[in-house]
């Protein structure tokens, strides 16, 4: 059962509010708006601490549109990440955005479930092999490392740590993929 409900901006304090106008009028614009006009996802527990909340979804936003990494790449290692934690509501939204960036089915059933996956792009199958190195054993060995260069590492090693924290904001609150059925 979901723990929190969303916050509409009528109830909101003048912090949250204004993180709440951030969030919508930034680059996600209102494709986070739930049909009560709450944030949905991740966004709706940002507003109960709004310095955290801001700090969080700017970095969210930096790496989704303001990073060096491909859309495509980014999208598999964020489908990495979401297979690692079992979440269906990044899962679904990232498969989404796969789907539009041209990810086949099969691509992302293998994302889905694990499975190996053989990607012709480079940065694409580099960006697959060091988010699984990451998700699995929380470091790149050597070889790992010299993949990419040193600012793209960095980039992918906050998109993990960024996306398995909401992950966990995601389970700990739980939120549900959309269209789910309430549980419970």
């Amino acid at each position: 059962m979901r723990r929190l409900p969303p916050l509409t901006p009528s109830e909101l304090a003048p912090d949250a509010r204004a993180l709440y106008d951030s969030i919508i009028e930034g680059p996600r614009g209102t494709s986070m708006l739930d049909e009560q006009g709450g944030l949905a996802g991740p966004f709706n527990a940002m507003l109960l601490s709004p310095p955290v909340g801001d700090a969080l979804q700017r970095l969210g936003a930096a790496i989704r549109y303001r990073s060096e990494l491909g859309d495509r790449a980014r999208e598999i290692a964020i489908l990495v990440v979401a297979h690692s934690w079992d979440c269906a509501f990044e899962r679904h939204v990232h498969e989404e955005i796969g789907r539009r960036l041209g990810l086949t089915g099969a691509q992302l059933d293998a994302l889905r479930t694990g499975a190996p996956l053989e990607l012709d792009d480079p940065e694409e199958a580099a960006a697959l092999r060091l988010t699984r190195a990451l998700v699995s054993r929380a470091d790149l060995d050597d070889e790992e490392y010299a993949v990419l260069p040193a600012s793209a590492v960095f980039e992918l090693t906050t998109l993990v740590g960024y996306y398995a924290t909401l992950a966990l904001q995601l389970r700990v609150f739980r939120v549900q993929q959309p269209g789910a059925a309430p549980a419970g």
